[in-house]
């Protein structure tokens, strides 16, 4: 049974007198050390080394916290490096202004004034029954800062654990790797229960509709928009910002003073900090409202202190080795699945595992103590180990338990903020584990379409993964004799290819080159995690069934047979959207199964979500959900990981939510814009004015243009999902105030 976590000392008082003054006498013995290891510094006489370490003192905690302002910049870029360059100028100007101390260059003034941080940090730490004294000593200050609110409704904060499945969440619960959590959860306060995500389980898709309401068109982490010859990826600035731009109204979950921090969307919150979509300018966004943390909120924060900079660099080298260490292990241990874990990746960790985690946090901090309303952040440390680790594994449980620390300190330091704010934990989608596709076959699923289609696709240019398992020539016998014996779904494609069904009038083009690399001529693949999407570049809209089979009537047979495929999504001009498996068909529309149902292993909900993608305006001629086996509990992902999501099949499409047991319990949800509406409901239930959009463009496919078109009779762009399909459709006129 996990022991409950310490409470946490959330106010120590009249200890400051003898941190300052025992921080003054260690730093003078350490400026005499300095002096006397240091050649280009010098101290002539005793009286110097306390002076010089009141000055640096007085340097970093008055004058540098107001040079950060300006200097930001180059902290946040330099992960606080560059900060200590500018304090080794200024400690060099410093020495001028005391007779007989010489400080001759930066060098040795960077060195100085290193020290004195670490000199700072340790008495600190020294001083600090516990670590999170430190945490709660400046939130204290930011607490007496903040203006003390009039009456107004509790505040929420929403804490998002990046792919953390339901069922790792409750064993993480029991085991003891969120020891906070379940503190909460023992105790009564708040309650633990799941979601269904959507077909496209992964942050782009579940994150928009958490937010802004709206996920319709947004099926993969990337896709490819064929009308425009453009691959949309949502990690990027402009896509991501293109990709809100359609989906916002001006009312999604932060409007109205919230606060985004760690997302890839803004939620139409006014105060954003690590967004991605806020990068990139958003017609019709309130702008000038989100100059206010240009630079980002929390990035000042943490850097305006030189011991969080020098701390930086210390937990990031603890962690780089933690992973050198894990890796290690797996080879030695030789455990399966792995991946490579060497390259870049080690230095690249910290940067969500530490760096980002600590600016989020003292972002919501600052939230707190400005009295946001609502806060939404992502914590990504958990996602990023269990796509090399693996969702379960020593050292991925490892990164969870810290960011369950950091939710037991941003629960516990609401007790100074000037509003009564209330936590709720949740994830965006889970994982689900298996050896991933290119070790397990021998060939990436891109080369794998490629060699369908009659064309060596070049791996070098779309193919992902090392390059030294790019080659398909090692499984590609084994799957070309699978071919041969094929499945009765496959067999009866091939027929219908012999018998020549559905001839049509035009031809792809002989060169079909563009601005996205075709693993063969007219041909894109995209991947995203469990799913891969085929788009036939060359043909206008969705190309149904019968044509594919005319042009590459090998593709749809050798996908179906393939051991790595559970099932294919594609569009019949007979038949409307059907489900192929190796031993079945599934027909969307009127729910008629031939054969065993292709999706009767990935839940009651799987034929919804997949017919609704299938309506989506941007759509793939194919979509490929990867092959789940119940037995195993596992899933080769398309792309070089060993924990993955994106697709139905497994831990991936259930993520869990934490909330207070007073709130209204949330039923069975299925999908993120019906969890976006529990939100918003428990805001409403709080008190919360419902959100006005304030002159913001409503986008093509946000919920007012959605309800706008349902209202109209409009199939292809108001969908079922913005309401149950049991309720009326709203006129025109009241449409813009549609319950969320």
């Amino acid at each position: 049974m996990t022991r409950p976590p310490e409470r946490g000392r959330v106010v120590r008082r009249g200890r400051t007198p003898a941190r300052v003054l025992l921080t003054w006498l260690v730093a003078t013995v350490a400026l005499g050390v300095l002096d006397a290891w240091l050649d280009r510094f010098s101290l002539g006489s005793w009286w110097q080394p306390p002076l010089v370490a009141l000055l640096l003192g007085l340097l970093t905690g008055v004058v540098w916290p107001l040079v950060m302002r300006v200097a930001l910049p180059i902290a946040v870029f330099t992960l606080g490096l560059g900060s200590f360059l500018l304090l080794g100028a200024a400690a060099v100007g410093m020495s001028f202004l005391v007779p007989g101390v010489v400080i001759e260059n930066v060098r040795t003034g960077v060195v100085v004034v290193v020290g004195m941080a670490a000199v700072s940090g340790l008495v600190s730490s020294a001083l600090a029954l516990d670590e999170d004294e430190l945490f709660f000593r400046r939130a204290r200050r930011r607490a007496r800062r903040a203006g003390v609110a009039g009456e107004q409704p509790p505040g929420v904060l929403f804490l998002q654990i990046d792919a953390l499945a339901a069922e790792t969440a409750a064993r993480a619960v029991r085991d003891g790797s969120m020891p906070n959590v379940a503190a909460l959860l023992r105790s009564g306060s708040h309650t633990m229960t799941s979601w269904h995500t959507d077909w496209s389980s992964q942050t782009g898709a579940e994150v928009s509709g958490i937010l802004l309401g709206s996920n319709h068109d947004v099926f993969g982490f990337r896709w490819y928009e064929k009308e425009r010859d453009r691959l949309v990826r949502v990690s990027h600035p402009d896509d991501a910002a293109l990709v809100e731009r359609r989906l916002s109204d001006g009312r999604g979950l932060l409007a109205g003073g919230g606060a985004s921090r760690g997302n890839l969307f803004t939620g139409d919150a006014p105060h954003v900090s690590l967004t991605m979509s806020s990068l990139a300018f958003l017609p019709g966004a309130r702008r000038e409202h989100r100059r206010r943390d240009r630079v980002g909120s929390g990035y000042y924060a943490y850097f305006a202190d030189p011991v969080n900079a020098l701390r930086t660099v210390a937990v990031s080298a603890v962690d780089i080795g933690r992973e050198l260490v894990a890796a290690a292990r797996e080879r030695r241990d030789d455990v399966r699945p792995r991946v490579s874990r060497g390259g870049l990746w080690p230095l690249m960790r910290p940067g969500t595992t530490v760096i980002s985690r600590d600016v989020v946090v003292f972002a919501l901090l600052e939230d707190m103590m400005a009295g946001r309303p609502v806060a939404y952040a992502d914590f990504l440390g958990y996602d990023e180990a269990g796509h090399h680790a693996g969702l379960d594994r020593a050292d991925t449980l490892a990164v969870l338990r810290t960011i369950d620390q950091q939710i037991g300190r941003l629960h516990r330091a609401a007790a100074l903020a000037p509003r009564q704010y209330h936590l709720v934990c949740l994830s965006d989608h889970g994982l689900t584990q298996g050896e991933n596709f290119e070790a397990r076959f021998g060939e990436t699923v891109e080369a794998l379409v490629g060699r369908l289609c009659g064309a060596d696709p070049d791996p070098g240019t779309v193919c992902s993964g090392p390059a030294s398992s790019r080659d398909p020539a090692d499984g590609g016998w084994q799957i070309g004799a699978a071919l041969a014996e094929g499945g009765p779904v496959a067999r009866r494609l091939r027929a219908r290819v012999q018998a020549g069904v559905d001839r049509h009038d035009h031809e792809p083009p002989a060169d079909s080159a563009g601005a996205v690399p075709r693993v063969a001529p007219g041909v894109v693949v995209t991947v995203s995690g469990h799913t891969a999407s085929v788009s036939l570049a060359d043909l206008p809209g969705r190309v149904p069934l019968e044509e594919i089979e005319r042009h590459w009537p090998d593709l749809l047979p050798g996908l179906v047979d393939h051991a790595g495929v559970g099932f294919l999504l594609v569009h019949s001009q007979e038949r409307g959207p059907v489900v192929l498996g190796r031993e079945g068909i599934h027909r969307l529309e009127t729910g008629e199964v031939i054969g065993s149902d292709p999706l009767a292993a990935y839940g009651e909900h799987a034929a919804d979500l997949v017919a609704r993608v299938s309506a989506f305006p941007h759509c793939a001629d194919v979509v490929i959900n990867s092959a789940w086996d119940p037995a195993t509990g596992e899933a080769p992902p398309f792309e070089p990981h060993v924990g993955s999501h994106g697709g139905l099949g497994g831990p991936q499409q259930r993520g869990f939510l934490v909330h207070p047991s007073t709130f209204a319990d949330p039923g069975e949800v299925v999908g993120a814009e019906q969890l976006h509406r529990v939100l918003r409901g428990w805001l409403t239930d709080l008190g919360h004015p419902e959100p006005v959009a304030d002159g913001a463009m409503a986008g093509p496919n946000s919920v007012t243009a959605r309800e706008l078109a349902r209202a109209a009779g409009d199939r292809a762009h108001g969908d079922g999902e913005v309401n149950p399909g049991t309720r009326p459709w709203r006129a025109a006129a009241t449409a813009p105030t549609v319950e969320r």
